[in-house]
């Protein structure tokens, strides 16, 4: 079976009176309807939109009515699919949003927004970019999607965290990216990262390399690394102005960690640059 995409956005129409299907979502999806009715069905709760609405549907099991409404007209909508990943990623992009207390909404599968002008003309470029078929590059797929979320993310506070789709694993996945982008220039070991994420040293280990393919001292090194060169490239500072930013307590310590990734000293680096 072919792995769904990350992200998908596309174009959805269909024709008849009223169409009701068993579906599984692998993925969260929003849903801006055109033309036509849409009803969602979860085990605890039953949304119905209109056009002028739209939903953000969690991963799992639903039955979904789509009714078109008008004699000769259409069912028609705009379709955002997207995975628990993305939305762990969103949140580290964003960590303030995830830190706002999720009590605005109640906690269901499935939420219900108003469109406004933002969101109306939102969806009306993705329209002229679906036009004729066409489809969206991945880039501007997650381009658009990150705008999204967002904008719903400031204008309606603490609703996506209530979003079922986000497993533990996600949210523990989120506390590692953020832990570890955060303490990037200080001096923090690995077993000191496990603890600040509340887990065992190995299992930081394990987690870590299936979201990174690396262990966490080697890809805290290059990431030290890299900032080391860039900072020396500027020409304003030099190694024994720079080591202690990064997280060295000694410049002898700084000047190893950098020959052992770049191949030469900071002084020869600057140099050569």
């Amino acid at each position: 079976m072919k792995q769904a995409e990350p992200i998908s956005i596309f174009s959805y129409q269909a024709e008849g009176t009223s169409i009701r299907n068993r579906i599984t979502l692998q993925q969260n999806l929003f849903s801006f309807l055109l033309e036509g009715e849409k009803t969602v069905h979860y085990a605890g709760t039953t949304v119905g939109i209109i056009p002028g609405q739209f939903l953000l549907l969690a991963a799992g099991n639903c039955l979904m009515s789509e009714k078109i409404v008008a004699p000769g007209g259409d069912y028609r909508s705009i379709l955002i699919s997207f995975d628990n990943g993305v939305l762990a990623d969103f949140f580290t992009r964003q960590p303030n949003l995830l830190r706002i207390q999720a009590v605005e909404v109640p906690e269901e599968p499935i939420l219900r927004f108003e469109q406004d002008a933002f969101l109306r003309d939102f969806i009306s470029s993705l329209g002229h970019m679906l036009t004729g078929g066409q489809t969206i590059s991945p880039n501007m797929q997650q381009l658009k999607l990150h705008e999204l979320l967002l904008y719903l993310g400031e204008k309606y506070p603490g609703a996506l965290q209530k979003l079922r789709g986000m497993s533990q694993s996600d949210a523990d996945d989120i506390l590692i990216k953020q832990a570890v982008n955060a303490n990037i220039d200080h001096p923090i070991s690995v077993e000191e990262l496990a603890f600040l994420c509340n887990t065992s040293l190995s299992t930081f280990k394990r987690r870590f390399d299936r979201l990174y393919g690396t262990s966490p001292s080697k890809w805290l090194l290059e990431k030290r690394m890299q900032k080391a060169a860039m900072l020396l490239k500027q020409g304003d500072s030099t190694a024994s102005e720079i080591y202690y930013e990064l997280g060295y307590e000694n410049l002898s310590s700084f000047i190893h960690s950098f020959k052992q990734v770049h191949g030469i000293t900071p002084k020869q680096y600057q140099l050569s640059n």
